[in-house]
């Protein structure tokens, strides 16, 4: 198993240094055997990128990012230190804003958000294959 993390301040930098982050874990496994294919190393810098903005936009204090290679799939997991749930909003083409998680659902099928006695994790699999 292939697994990297990362604790951030949270603030807006802290979104690109976790793309980074990201992208580094993704060139790893290119090293270690077949790498991702572009489009999925962009789906999955994309769900992190939005669930840290999600994390530093709405949660005061630090936020972190932990990432894990499990078998053929990406396992994201954001936390921060909010005790308010996650606003899921439904579509809304007129809506400006606020689309992240709807954007997390389609890319990942689903999200999984867990309460912790400081905050809240959300978790997603993005697959490192295609179908």
């Amino acid at each position: 198993m292939v697994r990297v993390g990362q604790v951030y301040k949270g603030s807006p930098g802290d979104i690109a240094a976790a793309r980074r982050l990201t992208e580094g874990l993704l060139d790893h496994l290119g090293d270690t055997g077949a790498p991702a294919p572009g489009d999925v190393v962009a789906n999955v810098q994309l769900v992190v990128s939005e669930l840290v903005t999600n994390a530093v936009k709405y949660a005061e204090g630090p936020c972190g990012v932990d990432l894990r290679v499990l078998g053929d799939a990406v396992e994201v997991c954001v936390w921060d230190t909010s005790e308010q749930p996650v606003a899921e909003m439904g579509p809304d083409p007129g809506r400006v804003g606020r689309h992240g998680l709807e954007i997390v659902r389609m890319v990942c099928g689903g999200f999984h958000v867990t309460t912790t006695a400081t905050g809240k994790r959300v978790t997603a699999r993005i697959p490192l294959r295609h179908p």
